[in-house]
């Protein structure tokens, strides 16, 4: 079957895999009709490397039910589905307490198992998620990044009626920038220094557009709050800048919540660090999507508002490709040579 394997860094193939088979009683092969590129997919064939050389990338997907093993319930050949990428280990203190997104040996497809970057891809039954008619095969493949963010968000004490600002609006924060409105914020600020990135915000509801390059976030901010901040900053540009930068955004007592992955060290200027202390906020770390009862609320609630169409995917997709076009796509990602939104795969196509 064809697929996209990484080799090392910089270092991404499309070749034949052997397709999976069922070897469990609760296996279920996935015909993949949609894969997306995660930003941490970059993250690792830009600077980090696989954690097996030659695996099979990607984790963000929808597809159709291929095959299942003998005591597979809950799908059927021919099913469309999501599905949750993440494994954890049920052992470990977390796993334990029920918070799964803490699991000492969390993992992910694509990492140390057989990924979606493929025209077939295994887990087991219950990482497994039917699909409503209402929602279509492209919009599934982000269910994965929206479930990261709306655990995010309830990791927070969001109300009707928050002011709320995103800070970066790549895919996870304009994911955010309608999470916000459902979870009920009455004005969202997004937050970019990409004119064109704000503009798909604003047609995702964002209610103020700020770029940095005129003048301070924060600065922007409290002109809008008369000078007060907004309840929830939340940060999902994943930048060494901005990771200190969003400090300033919140009201005192306001929270922050941190979704981006910055790979590389944050040097937090005085006056944004003595924001944390002075104005008493409430910072929050976010990891993964999961909770239990496995895979979570967030993969429900998801597919819910994906389904009533207050959660839209096609402003946030910005190239649809054949798998085949992989190496030469992520080259231009990293070096930056057009503009990309999210990316998506079709690997049946080639």
């Amino acid at each position: 079957m064809r697929s996209l394997k990484l080799y090392g860094k910089q270092d991404i193939r499309f070749e034949e895999a052997e397709k999976p088979v069922i070897k469990e009683a609760d296996d279920v092969i996935i015909k993949v009709k949609a894969v997306g590129i995660c930003g941490s997919d970059i993250s690792r064939f830009n600077k980090l490397g696989p954690y097996v050389e030659r695996m099979i990338f990607g984790h963000e997907f929808s597809g159709e039910v291929a095959e299942v093993g003998e005591n597979v319930t809950s799908v059927k050949p021919g099913d469309r589905v999501a599905a949750c990428p993440t494994f954890y280990c049920g052992e470990c203190e977390s796993c334990k307490k029920g918070e799964l997104a803490r699991c000492e040996k969390l993992t992910v497809i694509g990492a140390r198992h057989p990924g979606a970057y493929a025209e077939f891809v295994k887990l087991p039954e219950e990482n497994v998620i039917p699909l409503p008619d209402e929602v279509d095969f492209d919009s599934a493949a982000l269910v994965e990044p929206s479930a990261v963010v709306v655990h995010g968000f309830y990791r927070t004490t969001i109300r009707p009626g928050a002011e709320v600002a995103v800070m970066g609006c790549g895919n996870i924060g304009l994911l955010a920038v309608q999470w916000a409105k459902i979870f009920g914020a009455k004005k969202v600020y997004a937050i970019d220094i990409d004119p064109e990135k704000l503009s798909v915000a604003q047609e995702l509801g964002a209610d103020v557009l700020i770029n940095p390059l005129e003048k301070p976030a924060h600065e922007q901010i409290l002109e809008h709050t008369n000078g007060l901040g907004v309840d929830l900053a939340v940060e999902s540009a994943g930048s060494p800048i901005t990771s200190a930068q969003v400090f300033a955004l919140p009201k005192k007592g306001g929270e922050v919540v941190f979704m981006g992955i910055p790979y590389a060290d944050i040097n937090i200027e005085r006056f944004y660090f003595e924001k944390i202390v002075r104005n008493e906020l409430n910072v929050y770390g976010s990891w993964n999507a999961i909770s239990s009862p496995f895979p979570g609320r967030e993969w429900s609630t998801t597919i819910h508002y994906m389904k009533t169409g207050q959660l839209r995917i096609e402003p946030i997709i910005s190239h649809r490709l054949h798998l085949s076009e992989g190496p030469e796509t992520f080259d231009r990602i990293i070096n930056r040579k057009e503009s990309f939104g999210k990316v998506l795969f079709y690997p049946e196509l080639g």
